[in-house]
């Protein structure tokens, strides 16, 4: 009887169609990871096809995020509580597609000592002069937020900024680092209608005046280039 060899930490053996198949088990050590770190590792392990992942984690808020993943990808996940404020997670993988459409901002966290900081970026050109220089200098503004500590809680795009988040921005690749770090990304939807590009977004949510106002007024600190 043929024998499927897993690379994983540990094996476990399962029978199926008439073969013994070996299922991949990885140990994840999460500890020290800021959100939503551990849950994106845990999602790369399961596409790289672990079929069981032990998840460790050092803080409730982690532990409740890798949770509410596991369980949206149709995961059997159980929680053990192993003191000094470590949780081990022990996932199962589910049926469902885990390559389905995942936001790294949903499992966002808290960054200690950070507050709920919002950028705002409301035009397409950073400063007075060269609009052609200032469309460079504003790209290269938001290549380095990912550089600052701490990382701003949300992004927020209207008027002319909303053409950063469209296919006629060079900053979409730090910007998609910037979500799979946790940052949330709002564009306005009648700023984007106005310059007929709600059809090209590359990234982001789709938002609106309230949601905007809603996250400015709630923030701890509004910083913006102009």
């Amino acid at each position: 009887m043929p024998v499927i060899e897993g690379t994983g930490f540990h094996s476990l053996l399962s029978r199926c169609a008439g073969m013994v198949v070996t299922m991949k088990k990885v140990v994840l050590d999460c500890c020290g990871l800021a959100c939503p770190q551990p849950v994106i590792k845990t999602k790369e392990a399961l596409e790289s096809g672990a079929g069981q992942l032990v998840v460790i984690v050092d803080n409730e808020a982690s532990r409740d995020n890798v949770t509410r993943f596991a369980r949206s990808r149709g995961c059997e996940i159980s929680v053990v509580d192993a003191g000094r404020d470590r949780f081990e997670l022990r996932i199962r993988a589910g049926k469902e597609d885990e390559k389905a459409e995942f936001d790294a901002s949903e499992y966002a966290c808290p960054v200690p000592g950070g507050g709920n900081m919002v950028y705002v970026i409301s035009a397409d050109s950073m400063g007075r002069g060269s609009e052609e220089l200032g469309w460079a200098l504003l790209q290269t503004y938001i290549q380095t937020i990912e550089q600052v500590d701490p990382l701003p809680r949300k992004i927020l795009f209207y008027n002319s900024g909303v053409k950063l988040v469209t296919a006629q921005s060079g900053a979409l690749d730090a910007l998609c680092r910037l979500r799979e770090k946790g940052v949330e990304i709002l564009a306005c939807g009648t700023c984007l209608d106005f310059f007929k590009l709600k059809s090209e977004i590359k990234i982001g949510q789709i938002s609106n005046m309230y949601d905007i106002m809603s996250a400015m007024s709630e923030a701890d600190k509004v910083v913006s280039p102009y």
